[in-house]
């Protein structure tokens, strides 16, 4: 992953196809489709646009992370986060006011602890998918040390 400078920008261009319902399909060039839509809670055959919002800053934190895990030279054992999007009515509108994820990093030695923090933090700050959402974003994380 790059981290653009500020003169550079980038477009990303997808395609919704409707498969009929309130269903249908996100397509990214050369990548298998992604089947979107509104379903009843029983009937999870898809992801919702919800899912797919929430999903789209854990993954942009993730990879953020990663890359400044990269320049500082640390090695972990695994990384996982768990986001929860908060819809609420506003107005006369439904919206999601907040996001809140909790990360759990397993490290092999205590000494990495604080360069983790760091990445955390930073992952946290140049994730430009959460930087562009109108809700804030908030992140607690969880370092373990391999026994």
């Amino acid at each position: 992953m790059k981290i653009m400078s500020e003169n550079e920008g980038k477009k990303y261009e997808i395609r919704v196809a409707w498969t009929g319902g309130k269903s249908g399909e996100v397509v990214v060039e050369s990548l298998p489709p992604i089947p979107t839509g509104i379903h009843p809670e029983s009937e999870k055959k898809f992801y919702t646009p919800e899912e797919l919002f929430v999903a789209s800053g854990a993954v942009c934190f993730m990879n953020s992370f990663v890359y400044f895990l990269e320049k500082m030279h640390i090695d972990i054992e695994s990384f996982e986060v768990v986001s929860i999007g908060n819809l609420e009515k506003v107005d006369r509108s439904f919206e999601i006011t907040e996001i809140n994820s909790h990360t759990r990093v397993v490290i092999d030695k205590e000494t990495s602890r604080k360069k983790i923090e760091r990445a955390l933090e930073l992952g946290a700050k140049y994730c430009y998918v959460a930087n562009s959402m109108k809700c804030p974003t908030y992140h607690d994380h969880e370092i373990v040390v391999m026994e």
